[in-house]
């Protein structure tokens, strides 16, 4: 038997032993996607000059980026990783990060420049483990969590329609989501090497 049957036996046989894709981290996936359009309908009602608009749009994010942590927790310990998990909580984690910087944009209150940098990584890595999904799972690193709650509070900041006395603190908390983002790009692109070279070699 050649090495490519036994990996073609080894995922079949992951794929008949895999949970059912209805479970409830993954209904929090796909309510986390219908809340993107929502989100960007608060955001950029009356050119984002409506403060209760703005209000209920950090909390859309908020709640929406909440059940992001909850869903992976829950498969995890409930034994319910799917495919579908695998491949649909990148894809809403980064919908929702990428329509709030695209609408910040948008409304001309963060630059071109960054939102494009954060998405480019962002999609990057969710490209990237598509690549290596056959060899496995790369587990988030400790950086990585520090990247997401850094990216999450400057969105919030931003989101807010605080007084410009809290301006240079959001350019701050955004400077050091940037940094974080742009470091762990690199070791994730660094370890899905590693994990990709691995796979080749067995």
């Amino acid at each position: 038997m050649s090495e490519r049957d036994d990996r073609n036996e080894s995922m079949e046989a992951v794929a008949a032993s895999e949970p059912s894709s209805l479970n409830v981290p993954n209904g929090l996936t796909v309510i986390r996607l219908f809340m993107v359009p929502l989100f960007l309908w608060l955001l950029l009602r009356q050119d984002g000059a409506d403060a209760a608009s703005r209000f209920w749009a950090a909390a859309v994010f908020l709640v929406a980026s909440l059940t992001d942590l909850i869903d992976g927790e829950l498969a995890r310990r409930n034994g319910q990783v799917t495919t579908f998990g695998k491949v649909a909580d990148p894809i809403a984690d980064k919908a929702l990060t990428g329509a709030a910087l695209v609408g910040l944009s948008i409304l001309a209150e963060l630059p071109w420049w960054i939102t494009i940098v954060i998405l480019v990584r962002e999609i990057g890595v969710t490209l990237l483990r598509f690549w290596v999904i056959r060899e496995g799972v790369i587990p988030a690193s400790r950086g990585g969590k520090w990247k997401t709650a850094a990216q999450m509070t400057a969105i919030v900041l931003y989101l807010l329609p605080l007084p410009s006395e809290l301006e240079p603190l959001r350019i701050a908390v955004m400077g050091i989501a940037l940094v974080l983002t742009v470091v762990t790009g690199v070791d994730y692109v660094m370890r899905a090497l590693r994990l990709r070279s691995t796979g080749s070699s067995h």
